[in-house]
């Protein structure tokens, strides 16, 4: 089926099962201001499981049966998968096959219960794999495929595992959108989808109508899913303002009042995982309206959009801000930081949270990487660790002498400057640039010192270190 009929069809998303109401049938439904239905599992039905259509939240009732009130904006209706269960995907992972609505105003849900618990559960978030041509599309089959494959592999078997993709799937080319498709079937677990300022549709109107390819190709842009004691959220922060590629990062209304009535359904020990393009501390103009619903509540964001790796705590909440799958737009194998091209790992036990950051092609224990440079009467140390927050901790030692903590500093990554400084680097595409970043660290080294060893250990305890002979 053509990806651009979605919308006169019926879709089941991985996570959450979507039902276009967008369509002709939609005008002949007998009762077009409300649907209704059912949510069962081998036969029984299941209460106080979520149903919306992006306005309004409702629960389905010990019969579990459900009524949704519609609009006239409606174009959806959401299950929000609760924990338990398995998600619904097809043999690509992305959507179901889709059935038109036809004269129907009724729909039944029917879950599979998971075989195991999911209080204990893994997910993996890519940030921008934003391909552009062919080249860049075959840089991402060979390279990140095969990198996450090897991972989830690594998990075991019987490993509870989700992908969610945090925009720019793909860089205004949408014909990419079957290539990036592949490469999810081919890495073989659940993946949900974000909207990106690279995959919304330009010179169409205005923001109400920057995602009708997004939709057609995945459904919704902002909805819920649940696995153990986390509940999911995805938004959409990317407000197109009508003219070419202008944009800026907000968050309509009507989603922080969907958001406001969605996280009525959620008790308030569970984890609160939010994930979107833009980063919310910093770029999204009414980030308080945002933490203002967050309060109270154990909250991490997932976000991308810049192409460097850094984490923020700002009003309670941690939000992870992704290097990405491209580095620095398919130049290189680094990002502007110095980060390598890569994505985030993340273990969900209980409501606790844990993380690092996998580079592509490397082993997960590579999480730093150091320079030496010559000054005049001295040699000085670098060290980039790019998951680094106020709980990690930088030491080094100078033939075999403790010498103690790196003093962190702003500046540009020597790998970095050599890759990408100047108007003629890289030569694919020439006007990538290091980006400034906070996440280095610095030691003067005295002439007399032949060895050096570096020891990182990050928030959780996990240590880093490698022994290095200076020439």
């Amino acid at each position: 089926m053509e990806r651009r009929s979605f919308l006169q069809s019926i879709g089941i998303m991985a996570g959450g099962m979507a039902i276009s109401l967008k369509s002709n049938a939609f005008t002949n439904l007998k009762h077009s201001n409300t649907i209704s239905g059912s949510v069962t599992s081998n036969g029984k039905p299941l209460k106080n499981v979520v149903i919306s259509d992006g306005f309004e939240v409702v629960a389905t009732d010990a019969k579990g049966k459900y009524t949704l009130p519609l609009t006239d904006r409606s174009e959806f209706i959401v299950l929000s998968t609760p924990s338990g269960y398995e998600f619904e995907v097809d043999n690509g992972y992305l959507a179901k096959q889709h059935e038109n609505l036809g004269a129907r105003n009724e729909y039944n849900f029917k879950l599979k219960k998971l075989s195991k618990d999911d209080t204990k559960h893994q997910f993996i978030i890519w940030a921008d794999p934003q391909v552009k041509t062919k080249g860049d599309v075959k840089q991402m089959l060979e390279t990140s495929v095969p990198d996450v494959q090897e991972l989830v592999k690594s998990m075991g078997k019987d490993v509870l595992v989700h992908g969610i993709t945090v925009g720019d799937i793909v860089w205004d080319n949408h014909k990419l959108i079957p290539d990036y498709t592949e490469a999810v079937k081919r890495m073989g677990i659940p993946f949900f989808q974000a909207l990106g300022n690279h995959d919304m549709d330009y010179r169409q109107g205005g923001d109400e109508t920057s995602d009708r390819t997004f939709k057609s190709s995945y459904g919704p842009t902002y909805y819920s899913f649940n696995r153990g004691k986390a509940h999911y959220v995805i938004l959409d922060d990317v407000r197109y303002l009508g003219t070419e590629r202008e944009y800026d990062g907000y968050i309509v209304q009507e989603q922080l009042e969907w958001l406001k009535k969605d996280l009525k359904y959620v008790p308030k020990d569970h984890l609160i995982i939010v994930c979107l393009h833009i980063p919310v501390h910093n770029s999204v103009k009414n980030n308080e309206e945002l933490y203002n619903i967050l309060e109270g509540r154990k909250v991490h964001i997932m976000s991308g959009h810049t192409h460097y790796n850094n984490n923020y705590q700002k009003n309670g909440v941690y939000e992870h801000v992704h290097g990405t799958v491209c580095g620095a737009w398919w130049t290189g194998p680094v990002c502007g930081d110095g980060a390598p091209r890569g994505y985030g790992v993340y273990e969900v036990n209980g409501n606790e949270l844990s993380w690092y950051y996998k580079p592509t092609g490397l082993d997960k224990s590579y999480q730093y990487s150091y320079d030496i440079q010559d000054l005049t009467a001295q040699k000085r140390l670098i060290v980039n660790v790019w998951n680094w927050d106020e709980q990690w901790k930088v030491e080094w030692w100078g033939n075999n002498k403790f010498m103690g903590i790196l003093e962190q500093t702003k500046g540009y990554d020597p790998q970095t400057v050599r890759l990408y400084k100047g108007d003629k680097l890289p030569s694919s595409r020439s006007w990538v640039e290091p980006k400034r970043t906070e996440h280095l660290f610095m030691a003067h080294i005295d002439p007399g010192v032949t060895s050096i060893k570096i020891k990182v250990t990050d928030r959780f305890g996990k240590v880093y270190e490698g022994a290095h002979q200076l020439s």
